[in-house]
């Protein structure tokens, strides 16, 4: 009977060991993202680009819309996804010319649900790009960064010949 006793408290401790740890390596995987946001989670995105109007997706019963009209769900969906987009390294805005690293005035800005994003220009070396949250930069992959929307096909004449 002891030992079964035994053999449960192990069990129990070492799945208590487990949930923590997982517990601490999805917070520390968190930490190393640009934001804390849950992209499957993100109800409200405004985006604005340099040049194009600026646009808000609202997610309602699990699809966007944009101006009250069915959105791009693909587009959307990728603006979310940059919430969870990993971070080389963090540093203090504080250290930068926003001018100097494209903040300034920023190439995209990006708001997930109240997390403002603005994208700067690509870092001097590597395929990074810089990213200020709140008073912070974040040095990222240089693809993170919100598309723009999808243009219409170009026309095309069927048996035109040049």
């Amino acid at each position: 009977m002891r030992a079964r006793l035994a053999g449960i408290a192990c069990v129990v401790a070492l799945v208590a060991a487990v949930a923590w740890q997982w517990r601490a390596d999805d917070a520390d995987a968190r930490a190393h993202t640009l934001t804390g946001l849950d992209p499957d989670a993100v109800r409200h995105i405004d985006v604005q680009l340099r040049g194009l109007p600026d646009q808000r997706f609202d997610r309602h019963d699990g699809h966007w819309t944009n101006a009250g009209a069915k959105a791009d769900e693909g587009r959307a969906e990728d603006l979310a996804s940059l919430a969870a987009t990993p971070v080389a390294s963090w540093r203090a805005a504080s250290e930068f010319d926003a001018a100097k690293i494209g903040l300034s005035p920023p190439v995209a800005v990006l708001v997930l649900d109240d997390v403002r994003l603005e994208f700067g220009d690509m870092t001097a070396l590597g395929k990074q790009r810089y990213v200020k949250v709140g008073n912070r930069i974040a040095i990222v992959p240089a693809q993170a960064l919100p598309r723009a929307p999808r243009t219409a096909s170009l026309p095309t004449t069927a048996g035109a010949v040049p």
